[in-house]
């Protein structure tokens, strides 16, 4: 999820294959009857995922752009949530194709696995992401490969802009230049007197001819692979103060979500299905409910029951009605139950992987003064302002799916096993979603909406949660235990032992995406711990599996989230006990140059002259490296007689170049206030096998008062390209927890803060 990005300013060569018919090869292709524009990786053919149903007067169906009658397409297959990444995507595209992309259609495209996301592939190894040894990348690519070979098309872990940067702007070169060729051979003129400008080749005499005019020609020429990508410095879109192209939309309240789709004669569903999830339904009786005016139908789907009528509301009021008796969930019942679950994992193993360990720990606590602390994390609710919702229709032999996803061919596959068709029948057409921060990297919603259309086969039915199916029925963000040992020596840290347990997020989403999970340990259980840029001379990380808690899923910046603030914070309380300053005391330590930079910057911005400001104000400081991007942060708390007021954020993060000035510092800002917000407030407890908060009343977002003053710094060392829709995130708990112990001398171990002290 990202707004930023970057790349060599040197210009490219495109990696342009031969033409072949129906596929396009290592970059693009120009397919018989169409004008076909891609960039591939790899070097084995692809077919092309839009050639099929070819229709009439279409002249051009590509992997990324399709030029027809009515005008210009660009495909932005990567999902969008509010992050603006379809924007993105098609300025990406519009940079290197010389047309405004307001003026463009923007669709999101069928699955394939020709929209692999191979930057996400690597994301699981275990090198950490500021490591760029020659191992280490090697790896990287070969997954750049498998991630092709699986049709890898996942939106996650602010990997969009890193994936698109390349693929999209090379696409759009490859089109401009085929075009230029198809309208030098159209008038004679030479190509090298010829220009592109908003959508259109100028002659040297300044007649236009548009893209459009020009597809059918363009179709008929082998595209031009010898292309230069423009420098940033004749960037148009790129790097400047764009206009979103959503921006109207969402500003005027008119953007259609998955929620809006609307047919002729659909009718409306919601579900009533075990809170406790795994859980059996024992029995059920609807009764009073089919009595219930609009109510067409009412019958069991897996683990539950689904209510459909003539509108959605009244599916909602006949559900409260259906009484229902659910078997026990497949995890301890309560809250302390699941804390003592995830204690006995570390008591007593066994240890899922050892990602770090550097010196020798034990050794180090020998005849020292050991500093122990146990930190915690709760679930927490992705909670979306969107509920979970899908349209589905079935016919004979076919399925149509319209619903936000961040998995659509995982989604695809799944669907035609509940359906019992072919995967290539089913369609999933990807909607705008009203949130998801990993919510929609799950299935489950739009598979029961299968489920129930099934018992309409015809008639499109649109099946929404409500607000309180939501979030009893989310998989949550993991909960999460460590416990450290520490020690200083001379001043300085010299030792930390790090044990963390929480349930396996690859294993578990896996298992409901219908793949096998990769052998061996899972590094995401302690991400944000062992890949820190921190030469710590006694360093040890072990992670635990917790295979038997509440099912869990990817939530904004995953295992950074927590882990970030366990590592963190506990390394505020080595520096406090060896006398140190937290600033100078992490770039001592700090074994990374480009992060180094950052920790100095954040420094220099917030003038930082320790973590004590004056009377009852202090400020944290925390600095975290996710997503390949080092992020530091500075917070000012003020402890006032009502509680804890967040005054003042100071972030610096190196992204390498920033694509969308604007965007890019909504993200950084809004990460921040969600960390804080979700740091402060929000947990899921659980009682009888079901979360106790199912509504936002019970689960508050950080308020519009209590949002401190931002400053952003952007830096420009970083190697790669990277995303910022999540970096920004996981130090801010930690830096927030600095601050208030600054103020008032109260050490934070465990989220939410509320529990322990007061916020204004």
């Amino acid at each position: 999820m990202s707004a930023s990005g970057g790349g060599a300013d040197a210009p490219k060569k495109g990696r342009i294959g031969t033409i072949v018919r129906r596929t396009f090869l290592v970059g693009s292709t120009a397919v018989a009857g169409g004008v076909a524009f891609g960039y591939y990786f790899a070097t084995k053919a692809v077919p092309n995922p839009l050639l099929d149903g070819l229709g009439e007067g279409e002249a051009a169906i590509t992997p990324f752009i399709k030029i027809d009658g009515e005008g210009i397409t660009f495909i932005t297959p990567r999902a969008d949530s509010g992050q603006g990444v379809y924007s993105l995507q098609a300025h990406m595209i519009a940079e290197e194709l010389d047309v405004d992309p307001q003026t463009v259609r923007i669709d999101p495209g069928l699955p394939h696995q020709a929209y692999y996301n191979g930057v996400l592939g690597g994301a699981g190894l275990p090198f950490p992401e500021f490591v760029q040894s020659w191992s280490a990348e090697t790896m990287r690519d070969a997954m750049q490969v498998a991630a092709k070979l699986l049709g890898l098309q996942v939106t996650g872990g602010s990997t969009t802009t890193p994936d698109m940067f390349d693929k999209l702007r090379e696409a759009g070169a490859v089109a401009r230049e085929t075009l230029k060729l198809a309208a030098s051979k159209k008038t004679g003129t030479p190509v090298a007197q010829l220009k592109t400008d908003n959508g259109a080749v100028v002659l040297p005499d300044g007649k236009r001819l548009t893209y459009v005019e020009l597809a059918a020609d363009a179709a008929k020429l082998r595209p031009v692979s010898d292309v230069a990508l423009r420098p940033p410095e004749r960037w148009k879109y790129l790097g400047k103060q764009m206009r979103r192209t959503d921006i109207v939309a969402k500003s005027t309240g008119t953007q259609q979500y998955g929620i809006d789709v609307r047919f002729e004669g659909m009718l409306f569903a919601t579900v009533r299905t075990n809170p406790g999830i795994g859980g059996p339904m024992k029995r059920y009786d609807a009764r009073k409910a089919e009595k219930m005016r609009g109510v067409k139908k009412i019958a069991p789907i897996s683990n539950g029951v689904a209510i459909i009528a003539d509108n959605t509301w009244r599916a909602f009021k006949a559900a409260d009605v259906v009484e229902v008796e659910w078997g026990p969930g497949p995890y301890p019942a309560t809250s302390a139950e699941l804390w003592a679950l995830h204690a006995a994992a570390i008591d007593t193993g066994p240890v899922d992987g050892t990602p770090r360990d550097d010196g020798d720990v034990e050794a180090a606590q020998q005849g020292a003064t050991v500093v122990e602390a146990e930190y915690r994390a709760p679930y927490l609710a992705h909670a979306p302002m969107e509920p979970m919702n899908a349209t589905v229709l079935v016919r004979e032999g076919q399925v149509d799916i319209w619903t936000g996803t961040q998995v659509p061919a995982f989604m695809r596959d799944r669907a035609a096993k509940v359906a019992g068709v072919d995967p290539s029948s089913v369609y999933v057409h990807a909607q705008p979603m009203g949130g998801s921060f990993g919510r929609r990297l799950e299935l489950e919603y739009a598979l029961q909406a299968v489920e129930v259309a099934m018992l309409m086969k015809g008639t499109p039915v649109k099946m929404t949660w409500s607000r309180e199916e939501d979030m009893s029925h989310d998989f949550p963000r993991p909960m999460q235990l460590a416990r450290f040992k520490g020690t200083v020596k001379d001043g300085r840290v010299d030792s930390l032992d790090m044990q963390t347990a929480g349930k396996s997020p690859t294993r578990d989403s896996a298992s409901r995406w219908g793949i096998t999970a990769p052998p061996g340990p899972d590094i995401w259980i302690a991400n944000g711990s062992w890949d820190q840029p921190f030469g710590i001379p006694n360093l040890r990380v072990r992670a635990y599996d917790v295979p038997n808690g509440v099912s869990i899923s990817s939530w904004r910046a995953p295992g950074a989230n927590s882990n970030a603030f366990f590592f963190q914070a506990f390394l505020d309380e080595l520096i406090v006990a060896a006398g140190a300053d937290p600033l100078q005391e992490r770039l001592r330590l700090c074994s990374d140059p480009v992060s180094k930079q950052v920790l100095e910057a954040v420094g220099a911005l917030a003038s930082w002259k320790g973590p004590k400001l004056g009377p009852k104000q202090g400020r944290g400081l925390a600095f975290a490296h996710s997503h390949g991007v080092p992020v530091a942060e500075v917070v000012d708390v003020t402890d006032t007689d009502a509680g804890i007021r967040i005054d003042r954020v100071y972030v610096a993060l190196d992204v390498q170049r920033v694509l969308d000035p604007v965007n890019f510092e909504n993200q950084v800002m809004g990460a921040i206030n969600f960390g804080l917000g979700h740091a402060i407030n929000c947990e899921l407890t659980y009682d009888d096998y079901k979360p106790v908060q199912t509504n936002y009343y019970a689960y508050e977002a950080m308020r519009l008062y209590q949002a401190p003053e931002i400053s952003v710094k952007v830096l420009s060392n970083n190697p790669k390209l990277r995303g910022v829709g999540e970096p920004s995130l996981p130090p801010a708990a930690p830096a927030l927890a600095g601050a208030i112990f600054a103020a008032t001398g109260k050490r934070l171990r465990e989220m939410p803060f509320n529990k322990h002290v007061k916020f204004v």
